[in-house]
């Protein structure tokens, strides 16, 4: 099993026709993604991921949500505490930024999730999203 830093998945998903070192990198990126071999995906990963595709190259939340998709579709690929990342896909695809939802779906085993982000309680709140989700 090979794991994936978040550079190989931002080459995969990017194109950058202008850079030749992109241009190579992607084409190395392709071969592990297309390959029979078994990748690791740390959920630290998938959160950069998110980030690095919003933040850098402008994707929107829809392109962010395809990605992902296929990502967690690929058989070869196998994701560090699967159900979390998922959890906190669907919470995303609601309006939820990712980075609180897999922080909130990580603590699953916790009685409630407190934070000073108003908004994001009221937005976990009305989504009925476990852990509660508490602003004091």
């Amino acid at each position: 099993m090979i794991a994936l830093d978040t550079n190989i998945l931002t080459r995969f998903y990017t194109d950058d026709p202008a850079d030749r070192e992109a241009r190579k990198q992607r084409r190395i990126a392709e071969s592990f993604m297309a390959g029979q071999q078994a990748l690791f995906l740390p959920k630290t990963v998938a959160l950069e991921l998110v980030w690095v595709l919003r933040a850098v190259y402008d994707f929107s939340r829809e392109q962010v949500i395809s990605a992902l998709d296929h990502l967690l579709g690929l058989a070869q690929v196998r994701v560090e505490d699967r159900e979390a990342v998922e959890a906190a896909l669907f919470a995303y695809r609601q309006g939820i930024d990712f980075a609180d939802a897999l922080h909130l779906a990580s603590s699953a085993n916790c009685a409630e999730f407190v934070t000073f982000d108003d908004g994001f309680a009221k937005r976990a709140a009305r989504l009925a999203l476990q852990p509660t989700v508490r602003a004091p």
